[in-house]
C-alpha cells in the first residue's frame, strides 16, 4: 500500500510538471497584439499593448524621410548660393545631415530587442552618429569666429576636414571600448549586451566634450565686427543647448531613473529610442532648416552694393521721368512749322496795341511773315524797326507780335503816303 501510494504521488508530481511546462511554453510562444508569426525580439515593432515601439516608428520614418529631402534640396541649392562663404559650408552640413540620418535609422536599432549584432551596433553607432553631428557644429562655429572678425574663414575643405577630423576621434574611442569589452570575455555571447549603463555612459564622454566645445566656441561670435554673420551662431547655440538638456535628462534616467521605476531592463531601450529622436529632430528645426533658409540671401556687401547702385528698369514711367522733357521739345520743335502762330502762343492780355509803337526792340521772325497771306504782303515793304514810343504808359508792355509789327506798319504807310522800300523808285 505504501509503495503504490508513493508511485501515485510521484505520477501526479510529474504530470503537474507537464502540464505547467506546457502551459509556459504556450504562453511564451504566443505573440503579443498586432503581432503575427515573427521572431520575438521583433515584438516592440508591432506590439499594440507596447505603444511606444509604434509611435517612435512613425515619427522615425518621418525623420529619416525629412533628412533624405533636405539634403538633396541642399545639394540643389548650390548653384543658387551667391556668397561663397556660406556655399563653402555646404559639404559640412551635408555631413551632417548624413550624421542625422543614421541617427534616426539608429532608432529601429533600439526598438528591436537586445540580441548580439544589436547590442554591439547600438554601443557602437550611438556615440558615432552623435560624435559625427557635434563636430560638424564645432567646425561651424571655429569658422563663425573666423567670419566675425575678419568677412573671411577658412576654405569649405578645411572646414570639412576639421569636421571629419574631429569625428574620427570618437569612432577610434568607440572602436577600441568595443574590442576590449568583447574580447576580454570572449566565452561569452551575449557580452555586449551585458555591459552596464554606467560604462556606456562613460564611452560617451568625448561626445558631451563635443557638446560644450561647440556651445563654448559660439558665443565670441557674437561679439565680432561683422553682425550678418552673429544669426548663424545664435543657431548653433540654441541647438547645443537644447542637446545638451536632452542628454542630461536620458542620461539620469538611464544610470538611475530607470532602476527608481522598479524595471530597468523595460525602460533602457526607450530612453535611448527617445533620445536619439528628440536630439535630431532638434537638429533639423532648429539648425539645419534654419541655415537652409539663408543659404541664398545675398550677403551684405551685395546688398550694399544693390543700394548704391540699384538697377534702372526701363518701365512706361522711367521713360517719362528720364526722356519727358526732350522727347515733348522735340515734337514741338517738329510741328511748330505746321501750326500758326496764334495757336501755338496764347495772346497775352498787354499785347494789345493801341496805335503807336511799344518801346520794345523787336525783330519779327521769317515765320511770322509768311504766316500772312501773300497776296496782301507788298513786296517793297522793309523789315519793321523799333521805334521809341512817345506814350511813356505803354513802355511797360516789352511784348510784341509779328501781326502787330504788320499792321503798324501798313498804318504808317497809308498815313504818310510813301513806301519803304529799299530799293527806292525805279
Amino acid at each position: 500500500m505504501a509503495s503504490s501510494t508513493n508511485l501515485s504521488t510521484y505520477w501526479t508530481f510529474l504530470v503537474s510538471v507537464l502540464l505547467l511546462s506546457i502551459v509556459h511554453l504556450t504562453n511564451a510562444q504566443t505573440p503579443p497584439t498586432g503581432c503575427g508569426d515573427i521572431n520575438s525580439i521583433y515584438y516592440y515593432l508591432c506590439d499594440l499593448s507596447a505603444a511606444w515601439g509604434i509611435v517612435l516608428q512613425a515619427i522615425t520614418s518621418a525623420g529619416i524621410v525629412s533628412t533624405f529631402i533636405l539634403i538633396i534640396v541642399l545639394i540643389a541649392s548650390i548653384p543658387f548660393i551667391q556668397d561663397k562663404r556660406k556655399k563653402s559650408m555646404v559639404g559640412t552640413q551635408v555631413f551632417f545631415l548624413i550624421g542625422t540620418f543614421g541617427l534616426f535609422c539608429l532608432v529601429f536599432d533600439m526598438v528591436v530587442q537586445k540580441y548580439f549584432s544589436t547590442c554591439a551596433s547600438r554601443r557602437f553607432l550611438f556615440g558615432v552618429f552623435f560624435g559625427i553631428c557635434f563636430s560638424c557644429l564645432w567646425a561651424h562655429a571655429i569658422n563663425l569666429n573666423c567670419l566675425v572678425r575678419r568677412n573671411t574663414g577658412p576654405n569649405g575643405w578645411g572646414i570639412f576636414g576639421i569636421a571629419v577630423a574631429l569625428s574620427l576621434v570618437e569612432v577610434i574611442i568607440n572602436t577600441e571600448w568595443l574590442i576590449i569589452t568583447i574580447v576580454r570575455t570572449p566565452s561569452t555571447v551575449q557580452m555586449p549586451c551585458a555591459i552596464e549603463n554606467q560604462d556606456f555612459v562613460m564611452a560617451l564622454i568625448y561626445v558631451m566634450f563635443l557638446i560644450v566645445a561647440g556651445f563654448v566656441s559660439c558665443w565670441p561670435a557674437l561679439c565680432g565686427r561683422y553682425g550678418h554673420w552673429k544669426k548663424h551662431s545664435a543657431f548653433i547655440i540654441i541647438t547645443l543647448f537644447l542637446s545638451a538638456c536632452i542628454w542630461i535628462v536620458w542620461i539620469v534616467m538611464y544610470v538611475y531613473g530607470n532602476r527608481q521605476v522598479g524595471n530597468p531592463t523595460y525602460w533602457d531601450d526607450p530612453t535611448l529610442a527617445i533620445a536619439l529622436v528628440s536630439n535630431a529632430w532638434a537638429f533639423i528645426f532648429l539648425y539645419i532648416i534654419p541655415e537652409i533658409s539663408q543659404l541664398t540671401k545675398p550677403s551684405l556687401e551685395q546688398t550694399f552694393e544693390e543700394d548704391i547702385y540699384p538697377t534702372r528698369g526701363v518701365g512706361y514711367e522711367t521713360i517719362l521721368k528720364e526722356q519727358g522733357a526732350q522727347s515733348m521739345y522735340v515734337e514741338n520743335k517738329a510741328f511748330s512749322m505746321e501750326e500758326p502762330q496764334s495757336a501755338k502762343k496764347p495772346v497775352s492780355p498787354y499785347s494789345g496795341y493801341n496805335g503807336q509803337m511799344r518801346s520794345s526792340v523787336y525783330q519779327p521772325t521769317e515765320m511770322a511773315l509768311m504766316n500772312k497771306k501773300t497776296s496782301e504782303l507788298p513786296y517793297d515793304i522793309i523789315i519793321p524797326r523799333a521805334t521809341v514810343s512817345t506814350n511813356p504808359a505803354a513802355s511797360g508792355n516789352s511784348t510784341m507780335r509779328a501781326e502787330d509789327a504788320y499792321n503798324a506798319q501798313n498804318r504808317h504807310i497809308a498815313n504818310n503816303g510813301q513806301t519803304s522800300s529799299p530799293y527806292g523808285q525805279w
